[in-house]
């Protein structure tokens, strides 16, 4: 009898140990037996990854639509592995007539993509082959690049702007926006080895952090916005509008730069035929540049560090009648004294902070293309949004390509966050559910119950955005709910702390949090990112017994979400409870939940909240009167 009990206690701690591990597909458990990575969370001892230095030169026309450059890249092989050929990323082919696309393509997006012209390595001319209408190319190379050596290259080539904008192309006849406009490197890691995926314009990036220097040639009277830092202003822009610039470093008070006046003086820039504005960002995965000869410029600053003093510097772009413009870059000095000091609570890890006026509401290094909004409300909104980005995925080199939940998730977490120092938690808690919550939290489907962990590109549609968006910052806030604010927290900054600058995945993430807690939180990692489940509760019977009653709730549809119980008694009296998904961990289809109370319970109600439940009708018990 002793052995059986014996016996089944083994069983038992073996089955539980099984549903506390994760699911690693085999080369992420490779990584971790080649000790690239750790079950610790932490970079593993032979953790690497390759990096660059690129020196851009790129000149424009407006309102011309054909932009040349030119570039060298100092490519290095940190690897421990000979380097036999490169993937090289020319994102925009996507404007190709025949690229695998997610949407339709309209005329005025299409065009003839990027023309390699020249291309070198090692100073030898090398034909460039045929590309087609792919987004990336593998290169062969005669050398081998070993590790710790690199490869010199170097290339010349051209493109025509998009009529139609988005994330890239021409605002108007005389503003353009330069993103993804030059060939780089793709990024090789120690999991899946070089990322070949065509960019589909519907998942996003993933890239090395890299050194760049970028010469950016205009007419006379053209501005120029960009990542990094300025570094001749002093050559490109009259005096009184550089001292005004060097003036908002150190301001709070937004200064009007460049007004609506100054432009129709045609007197802003040195009065060369052209001038080359020149940019360096050190430690960067991308840069984006904006140039225009009508947009008004206002700057200003704001101290991100209270323990050293560092100011970010805060700058927008933007058509002088776009009304609710005029009031972003306080937007952003909010923003960023917000995510600085709150959440995610680490100082904004970069100089400056850049919003011109597009169409995209998309992020980059240090910049941001958003449109404009009548309600200033919703600009603010947008604005959070994309700067929130600069932590996840620019602090740390996310893989968005796969992992969009990464980035978006935690982004969109944040978001809802200052959305509660902005407005209240009722109307934050209203815009998260209309914009991130509802369609798919209420009618539950095969497209919405993709697990989260699924790879983003084999994703298309409704299933890509809800599992980067909405269905992620929940699985985060019900997370943050039930380790306490101060954990959680550790945790975070514990995670990005390890990985600031490197390649985290999924599991780095998970890792990271259960080792920094002490606790296996592998229950919760494996109910909302593994599984298949969706947001629905029921109140199975309430049970009155000595000191109160116990609550049995039945977890239907499968995620393990807090509950929030509006309980009405028999006097009157109302009293609010709130339990954490920590009410789960045991049992995650049934919990069964105290209520301590004298008083008699005559009505009582479920209400998720920002998780939003599938069925209502199921979430009462008794009578209201």
């Amino acid at each position: 009898m002793n052995k059986f009990i014996l016996l089944l206690f083994v069983l038992a701690v073996q089955t539980s140990f099984a549903q506390q591990s994760l699911f690693e597909p085999q080369n992420i458990k490779q990584a971790y037996q080649n000790n690239t990575r750790s079950k610790e969370g932490i970079p593993g001892k032979n953790y690497w990854q390759n990096t660059a230095r690129y020196s851009i030169e790129i000149m424009a026309n407006p309102p011309g639509k054909n932009i040349k450059g030119t570039e060298t890249i100092s490519y290095k092989n940190n690897s421990p592995a000979a380097i036999k050929n490169l993937v090289i990323k020319l994102i925009l082919n996507i404007h190709m007539p025949g690229a695998a696309r997610q949407s339709s393509a309209g005329k005025d997006y299409l065009t003839n993509g990027i023309i390699i012209d020249k291309f070198f390595v090692n100073d030898d001319e090398k034909p460039f082959g045929y590309v087609g209408a792919n987004t990336q190319k593998q290169v062969n190379l005669n050398d081998a690049v070993a590790p710790g050596d690199s490869v010199q290259l170097k290339f010349e080539w051209h493109y025509d702007l998009s009529k139609q904008s988005g994330r890239e192309g021409m605002l108007d006849s005389t503003s353009f926006f330069l993103a993804y406009f030059y060939p780089r490197v793709a990024v090789m890691d120690d999991v899946f080895g070089w990322d070949r995926m065509n960019f589909t314009d519907a998942q996003e990036f993933y890239n090395d952090f890299n050194d760049y220097e970028v010469a950016i040639t205009v007419p006379v009277n053209y501005l120029v916005w960009g990542t990094g830092d300025l570094i001749n202003g002093a050559q490109v822009l009259q005096p009184g509008y550089l001292e005004k610039l060097n003036k908002s470093f150190t301001s709070d008070e937004v200064i009007n730069i460049v007004t609506a006046q100054d432009i129709q003086a045609h007197h802003i820039t040195v009065q060369n035929p052209t001038n080359t504005w020149r940019w360096q960002a050190k430690n960067v995965s991308d840069v984006a540049f904006c140039i225009s000869n009508h947009y008004v410029w206002d700057a200003a600053s704001v101290v991100v560090d209270k323990k050293t003093g560092r100011r970010a510097s805060c700058q927008s772009a933007y058509l002088n009648s776009s009304k609710n413009f005029h009031n972003q870059v306080k937007h952003i000095q909010h923003a960023l004294d917000w995510f600085s000091n709150n959440w995610p609570g680490i100082p904004y890890p970069f100089q400056k902070s850049t919003i011109i006026q597009g169409f995209a509401d998309m992020e980059y290094p240090m910049m941001a293309n958003d449109s404009p909004q009548d309600d200033d409300i919703f600009q603010r909104f947008i604005a959070e949004h994309e700067i929130a980005h600069s932590y996840f995925p620019f602090y740390m080199g996310i893989n968005e390509h796969r992992y969009g939940f990464m980035d978006e998730g935690w982004t969109t977490a944040f978001e809802y966050l200052i959305g509660i120092h902005d407005m209240g938690k009722e109307k934050a808690g209203y815009f998260f559910k209309q914009f991130r919550v509802g369609g798919w939290a209420l009618h539950p489907n095969d497209e919405t119950q993709v697990p989260i962990i699924t790879p983003l590109n084999i994703l298309s549609g409704s299933a890509m955005g809800i599992n980067e968006y909405g269905k992620p910052a929940l699985a985060y806030l019900a997370l943050k709910d039930m380790m306490g604010d101060d954990l959680f927290k550790k945790c975070l900054h514990g995670f990005m702390d390890r990985w600031n600058g490197k390649h985290p995945i999924p599991w780095d993430m998970f890792y990271s949090f259960n080792n920094i807690a002490g606790k296996n939180l592998n229950w919760f990692w494996n109910n909302w990112f593994f599984t298949s489940g969706f947001m629905d509760v029921a109140v199975e019977n309430v049970v009155a017994g000595k000191g109160g009653y116990q609550i049995i709730i039945k977890n239907k549809g499968g995620f393990v979400i807090p509950v929030d119980f509006k309980i009405t008694f028999t006097d009157g009296s109302l009293l609010d409870k709130h339990f954490t998904a920590a009410i789960w961990e045991a049992n995650s289809s049934k919990a069964v939940i105290p209520i301590i109370t004298t008083k008699k319970i005559t009505y009582l109600k479920v209400d998720g909240g920002i998780f939003m439940d599938a069925n209502e009708k199921d979430n009462n018990w008794g009578h209201k009167k």
